[in-house]
């Protein structure tokens, strides 16, 4: 049986099959058509033209199906088609197609788009695809079946994303990714130095701070091992709390290890 919350608006164009569920303050457009078992949570919203499968699951204030950020979009007839049993999770958004790239975005079945993720105009996503929170995809982009890209990737328009790949958090791509690979962009976090502006807002005083400084320049400026640098902080700074506090930290470190 179909449930539609009393605050919910629907519109008469819209197509619902049977055990839809809309909640309160959720949001059905014009030829907006949903299969069996889709469910809109409070303030899910979905545009059309656009056409769902069966089972899926639009969660608070994620938009699907809305206009596309293109310049040359002036309100054509352009679609969104979906499968079946896909998430869409909080604040996600996935857009319709425009006429230049065909007119249609497309995601197959048993996706998960998490949190803050963005699939642009004229996409096609393909089956169990993750697209993990704050993936960022441009228009025309085509990601195949099993993929996974991580949290905060970018990934410039047109590029290609090959089934089973997987894309590290962070990896801007601007390159076709070929199945079955695994791809990271460059780590090169490091240390700098102390959060002086920081400790002087909590009330450190000028003399702690110093002494701060003095052991991460054994840690990071001097030609020591950090075995080395925490033998020297000990013989010189071991009067100090904060210095104590740096070293029992340093010494319990886990196997990924000190950012240096």
């Amino acid at each position: 049986m179909t449930e539609i919350d009393s605050q919910a608006i629907v519109s008469p164009s819209a197509k619902l099959g049977k055990g839809v569920r809309v909640g309160a303050c959720a949001v059905v457009g014009d030829e907006v058509e949903l299969g069996d078992g889709c469910i809109l949570e409070p303030h899910a919203v979905v545009k059309g033209p656009s056409t769902f499968g069966r089972d899926n699951h639009f969660h608070s204030f994620s938009i699907v199906g809305g206009d596309p950020q293109d310049l040359t979009y002036t309100g054509q007839r352009v679609k969104l088609e979906v499968g079946d049993a896909n998430e869409f999770r909080e604040f996600c958004t996935v857009h319709r197609g425009t006429i230049k790239g065909g007119g249609v975005t497309c995601v197959g079945s048993h996706s998960l788009i998490m949190a803050y993720a963005h699939v642009g105009h004229d996409c096609v996503i393909g089956n169990r695809v993750i697209l993990i929170n704050g993936a960022q995809l441009a228009g025309h982009i085509v990601v195949e079946d099993y993929a996974t890209i991580s949290s905060f990737c970018l990934l410039h328009q047109f590029v290609r994303i090959g089934s089973h790949a997987y894309l590290g958090a962070g990896t801007v791509i601007t390159q076709d990714v070929p199945p079955f690979s695994m791809v990271v962009g460059p780590r090169e976090t490091r240390c700098y130095g102390i959060n002086k502006v920081g400790l002087e807002r909590h009330g450190f005083s000028p003399e702690r701070i110093q002494t701060i400084e003095q052991a991460y320049r054994y840690l990071l400026r001097s030609k020591l091992n950090t075995s080395q640098a925490i033998e020297k902080m000990r013989g010189t700074l071991s009067h100090s709390g904060d210095v104590l506090t740096l070293i029992r930290f340093i010494e319990s470190v886990g196997d990924r290890g000190l950012t240096k």
